[in-house]
């Protein structure tokens, strides 16, 4: 990922109402929602509401498809995944076993986790 992609990403995501958003698409996985029940399940007006898809849309972190009147919106998980792949990539100067400990420190479910590379056996 290009560091311009992760800027446009992040100046997306700075709305509360986006990240809620892609929050919520997030969790709803490939099934997505449609605009209606974002805006129902967010209690947001459906005037806002086409703002701020329209802005997630445009970053590349929903994608948009004609369901006959309707648009079903998606997140973008593998573009979530480089972001945080980007993210990371230099953690620890490039030696992740080192953050071992600021792994257990994070209230984050290990399972999301990247694996550790393994620590190498001294002779």
């Amino acid at each position: 990922m290009e560091k311009n992609t992760a800027t446009v990403i992040f100046e997306a995501l700075s709305s509360g109402t986006r990240l809620d958003v892609f929050r919520l698409l997030v969790k709803t996985g490939p099934q997505g929602m449609v605009a209606g029940e974002i805006a129902t399940t967010l209690d947001v007006p459906p005037t806002n509401l086409s703002f701020h898809l329209k802005a997630l849309t445009q970053a590349r972190l929903l994608t948009a498809q004609q369901e006959g009147r309707f648009q079903r919106y998606r997140a973008d998980i593998p573009l979530m995944l480089d972001l945080i792949a980007y993210l990371t990539e230099e953690c620890c100067s490039g030696h992740p076993e080192e953050c071992a400990g600021l792994r257990a420190a994070s209230t984050c479910s290990a399972a999301v986790l990247p694996a550790l590379a393994p620590t190498p056996v001294k002779p």
